[in-house]
């Protein structure tokens, strides 16, 4: 039985290329010793704040080194690390920090205004880390990051009850049935499933002598593109660090196609993390916009996880690097490794079109029986192997998607799918009404009720609208009371007082009526229909 835990082996790594690169955020590089250096003393910091055997630590950063350092000394001190969304209200994070039983929070201080009206909600908060962005003093009632990082020495920091392969990395999802939920993975299945699929394999038995062995050298360079809080990012760059990479991050915080870009050349980088279409589409338009002006010629790989990814971007992005190879990983926070769609100049992949991974079955939902290929029938995806423990504090979500079929314990997460009879499989997506907005999941009736509580609202459904670039748009259908008004612009910006932007509807759509059932049910396919309907109508009489 394998003990594989995060700490351990990026401790290794250290060990075996200390001058290697692992960190390198715009003119900022720092070393695999120095990072580990650093995440000593960050580890040490959590300690002697008094945080216990996996007690939570969140994030609350955008993408930089200090999101990287931080983990590993969570890792080191047998803590589990916790993602936060920067574009939360204040509402969510405190249902998530609350939820997580969060004991110490790293943070970037463009957030010190929002904590300080939610700390005295949050007593259980131990210490608060001060990132320093620039953007104002360090808060009387917060930690200097760079002061504790800056006291980390060569000792690797071990809590009085060490690490194990059972330490959990805690992934909250937006998920597709209600408030986001804690994915628990343990770090021994987490690294087992990244190492699966990585571009080195280490020795699944090997230990950390094999992690010696293999890592003969500096690894490759990885750029997440997007955050480092999302799923894709996160796990893409712990994969690149366990076998001696580096992870390159913009300094931007808005995504600027020119600046990966940019940094890809600069940095020679070997890939890329994106998700789908709102990243690909921008990279390809850039690339079409100014032909020749980027080399790229280190990069072997784009990596998509979390959304569709158009095979007409793909088509596009491979005539300007026809050698690199796009990967479309078909995963959830839930279940990684599911299946997977790799182009390259001599083919690209049909959109939603994936070959299935090794343990994965497309079964009936009910009898957990296999889809017989080419039939026609529908089924979901179930993936055995290795998986998350079950969703933090929540028996009932974890019996639904952890499920057991002939002995087997299966994570079945909801994805639909057809199985060509020649064993290609089409998804369908989720079989529920959430959208997918630019790898962001948005649950409508979230949205719903804050569109409600607009004092002239009498009724609301949100749907999701195709969308070119994020593959599914916002859109509110209303109904207002008898005699009120409101505008398109009004009812967002309501929502976004209370929601994260993303989630506030670009479209609205006003009718006499909902139309709900006696029951007080809606018919959400109708509503998505008429409402695309709608909006393909308004679109043809503006031009």
């Amino acid at each position: 039985m394998t003990e594989w835990n995060f700490a351990d082996i990026l401790e290794t790594v250290a060990d075996v290329i200390p001058d290697a690169r692992m960190l390198v955020h715009g003119g900022r590089t720092t070393t695999h010793r120095q990072a580990d250096r650093r995440a000593n003393g960050i580890a040490r910091a959590l300690l002697d704040h008094g945080l216990a055997r996996q007690d939570k630590v969140a994030h609350y950063l955008y993408n930089c080194p200090e999101y990287v350092e931080s983990m590993v000394g969570m890792f080191k001190a047998g803590l589990v690390p916790v993602n936060t969304n920067y574009r939360y209200e204040d509402d969510e994070l405190l249902y998530i920090w609350e939820n997580a039983d969060v004991a110490a929070v790293v943070f970037h201080g463009s957030f010190a205004e929002r904590i300080e009206r939610l700390r005295p909600k949050l007593p259980a908060v131990r210490l608060w880390l001060w990132v320093d962005d620039g953007s104002g003093p360090l808060p009387d009632w917060a930690t200097s990051y760079e002061q504790v990082a800056a006291a980390g020495g060569d000792d690797p920091v071990r809590a009085p009850w060490g690490r194990s392969g059972d330490d959990l990395f805690l992934l909250y999802t937006g998920g597709t049935t209600g408030m986001p939920k804690g994915v628990m993975w343990r770090q021994d299945d987490l690294f087992a499933r990244l190492n699966s699929s990585n571009l080195i394999r280490l020795p699944d038995d090997g230990g950390l002598d094999g992690v010696r062995r293999t890592i003969v050298g500096p690894g490759p360079v990885h750029l997440p593109a997007c955050p480092l809080m999302h799923g894709t990012g996160a796990f893409t760059s712990l994969a690149m660090l366990t076998i001696g990479g580096a992870v390159v991050t913009l300094t931007g915080r808005s995504f600027d196609p020119a600046e990966l870009l940019d940094t890809v050349d600069a940095e020679h980088v070997n890939t890329i993390a994106i998700v789908g279409d709102a990243f690909a589409k921008p990279i390809l338009a850039a690339l079409d916009a100014e032909p020749g002006r980027w080399r790229l010629s280190t990069l072997v790989a784009m990596i998509s996880s979390g959304v569709m990814w158009s095979e007409e971007t793909k088509r596009g992005l491979l005539a300007h690097r026809p050698t690199m190879l796009l990967i479309d990983a078909f995963s959830s926070s839930e279940a990684l490794g599911m299946g997977t769609s790799v182009s390259s100049g001599a083919a690209a992949g049909h959109t939603a079109q994936f070959a299935l991974g090794a343990d994965v079955r497309v079964i009936d939902p009910e009898t957990g029986t296999d889809v017989t290929p080419g039939s026609g029938q529908r089924g979901v995806l179930a993936l055995g192997g290795r998986n998350p423990l079950g969703y933090y504090k929540d028996e009932t979500k974890t019996a639904a998607t952890f499920r057991v079929f002939d002995g087997r314990r299966f994570s079945v997460p909801g994805d639909w799918a057809e199985v060509d009879a020649d064993g290609g499989v089409h998804v369908l997506g989720r079989g529920s009404v959430v959208i997918n907005s630019g790898g962001e999941k948005i649950f409508p009736e979230e949205v719903e009720e804050v569109l409600k509580r607009h004092p002239a609202v009498r009724d609301a459904v949100v749907v999701g609208l195709p969308d070119e670039r994020f593959g599914e748009a916002v859109a509110a259908v209303v109904e207002l009371r008898e005699g009120q008004t409101a505008s398109e612009d009004e009812l967002a910006a309501h929502v976004r007082s209370s929601l994260a932007r993303y989630k506030a509807p670009r479209r609205v759509r006003f009718v006499p009526s909902i139309g709900r059932a006696a029951t007080g049910k809606v018919d959400y396919a109708r509503h998505r229909q008429e409402t695309a309907t709608w909006a393909g109508s308004a679109e043809s009489a503006a031009s």
